[in-house]
């Protein structure tokens, strides 16, 4: 029998006290602070948020509406390392800032490989990748950095890709194949030619399911996770439909599956308040939808303000907070941060209103 003793209250040295201070005035100066930039440098060994020049070697189409670009090093030498379901920062030539998965082999060191479906109604930058970006520009990335990480040791997978959300999904089907483990990928698609990497899935043979919605219908989401063995690894990326139908039901349909999501849009605002925005600088006041964000709303009066992820992690909407308090929904703000600033596209008022430096 165990016999459990309460132990006594804690309390640091001065020693201790006076490193914890130390931090948080390194996190401040070096971390969060306006000089933060020339006093900490990039790192180009890390494998999360450095910043790098590198080069478009090729612009090709790969399915319709998707057009596949191929980075490397201006001086042709290897890239950073990453791994299955990493992403980059692209600063596009008009200085807009997305993110794209990384889709080529994990072991090519000499090339970086993304793939942008273009979005008519979007923000403007996958038409710019589009119509616009040539072999031989110049560009700036951030990253490679991961937050749909893949779990190499799984007893066994299932990869649900819906239409571009192929990105992600492939390079962890490769490793997978190379590992010898057990696995199975149904990637499901408006049609096939609107479905990106087709011909390179062909050699997996009957690991690959291949479900256009103009050849089967839409897919049944229980269905396709139902395919699961117990203890899988469900990885899913695609429309919003597709994902939050694998949340609902995964664990109904296999109790010990573990699952893994990512998404390429904004999660609906489901239990949000409107709410008023002042933008101080220009005297302007919008309101916030229920069911709408901050961005969305600031985006009607300033179509052209920065943003990236949309979900709360890349920072690229960071502003300061003048007056009201916050509801913070996002993943990345620094304790002292919060109280004055906020991500716009998922945070939202705590009250009735918030006065932005906007």
């Amino acid at each position: 029998m165990t016999v459990g003793v309460m132990a006594p209250e804690f309390t640091p040295s001065s020693g201790l006290r006076a490193l914890a201070a130390a931090m948080d005035v390194y996190k401040r100066v070096f971390v969060a602070g306006p000089s933060a930039p020339l006093l900490s440098r990039s790192n180009p060994v890390r494998r999360s948020g450095f910043d790098l020049d590198v080069v478009v070697e090729s612009v090709r189409t790969e399915a319709e509406d998707v057009r596949v670009v191929h980075l490397v090093a201006p001086d042709g030498g290897r890239l950073p390392t990453w791994t299955p379901g990493s992403h980059l920062d692209v600063f596009l030539p008009s200085g807009r800032q997305r993110q794209y998965s990384l889709c080529g082999d994990p072991a090519d060191r000499r090339q970086y490989r993304i793939a942008v479906r273009r979005i008519a109604d979007g923000g403007g930058g996958s038409c710019e990748v589009h119509e616009a970006l040539l072999p031989g520009a110049a560009l700036r990335i951030r990253g490679p950095r991961n937050g749909f990480s893949f779990v190499n040791t799984a007893p066994t997978y299932l990869f649900v890709a819906g239409g571009i959300g192929i990105t992600p999904i492939l390079p962890m089907v490769r490793v997978a194949a190379a590992a010898g483990a057990r696995w199975k990928l149904v990637y499901l698609g408006r049609s096939r030619a609107t479905m990106p990497f087709l011909p390179e899935l062909v050699g997996y043979g009957d690991n690959v399911e291949v479900y256009p919605d103009d050849e089967y219908g839409i897919a049944d989401i229980p269905e396709v996770i139902a395919r699961a063995e117990p203890g899988a690894a469900v990885y899913v990326c695609g429309p919003p439909p597709v994902l939050a139908a694998a949340q609902r039901c995964t664990f109904a349909v296999n109790p010990t599956a573990s699952l893994h999501t990512e998404r390429f849009s904004a999660a609906p605002v489901l239990d949000g308040e409107p709410f008023e925005l002042r933008l101080a600088r220009t005297a302007t006041t919008v309101t916030v939808g229920a069911d709408e964000t901050a961005l969305a709303a600031v985006r009607r009066v300033f179509p052209g303000v920065a943003y990236s992820c949309q979900q709360g992690f890349c920072g690229t909407c960071k502003v300061a907070v003048l007056a009201g308090e916050v509801e913070h929904r996002d993943r990345i703000l620094l304790d002292a941060e919060r109280k004055d600033r906020m991500l716009t596209c998922v945070s939202r008022a705590a009250g009735d209103s918030l006065v932005l430096d906007l």
